[in-house]
Order: C-alpha cells, then sequence, then structure tokens
C-alpha cells in the first residue's frame, strides 16, 4: 500500500526502536519491567502516564526529539495491550 504520510517507514522505524528496547537493560532474561506492573495491576496506568509524559516534553527536552516520540508510541502500544485491546 501507498501511505500518503509515510506510515509505513514509520511503523517499520517504530518496529526497530522497539526490538532494540529488548536487548537494552530494561530487559533481564525475556523479563521487562512492565511485567512486574502488570502483576501489581499498575501497567495500564503506568503506560498510559509515561505516554504522555514522552508526549507533553516533545520539543521541549532536546527540541523536536525523535526519540521521545518513539517511546510514547511504544508506550502507547503497551496500554493497547495492556488494556485488552489486543484480544
Amino acid at each position: 500500500m501507498k501511505y500518503r504520510y509515510n506510515e509505513g517507514e514509520i511503523l517499520k522505524e517504530l518496529t526497530e526502536y522497539i526490538n532494540k528496547t529488548y536487548g537494552e537493560h530494561y530487559a533481564t532474561e525475556g523479563f521487562q519491567i512492565q511485567d512486574v506492573f502488570n502483576h501489581l495491576q499498575i501497567a495500564e496506568p503506568f503506560c498510559r502516564a509515561n505516554a504522555i509524559k514522552y508526549l507533553y516534553r516533545f520539543g521541549d527536552k532536546e527540541g523536536k526529539n525523535k526519540k521521545d516520540l518513539l517511546k510514547a508510541l511504544h508506550y502507547s502500544i503497551l496500554l493497547y495491550h495492556f488494556s485488552g485491546m489486543d484480544k
């Protein structure tokens, strides 16, 4: 499909960013901190708050920082998952 606003490339970049996060220090042996938050039943508000945080600071901290938008999108996807929308 030919997207008008380059959504395909943006989704590809987002996927690459998310894949990279699984190899960073936040993941230990396949275990993510969101698993703890889910067990404590706070994953949904945590993801919502973090998405808002990164959207709010976009343009303020380090200018229009692409990484802030990628983080906001990632937390939005996690919110989608933890709120049961992916079922």
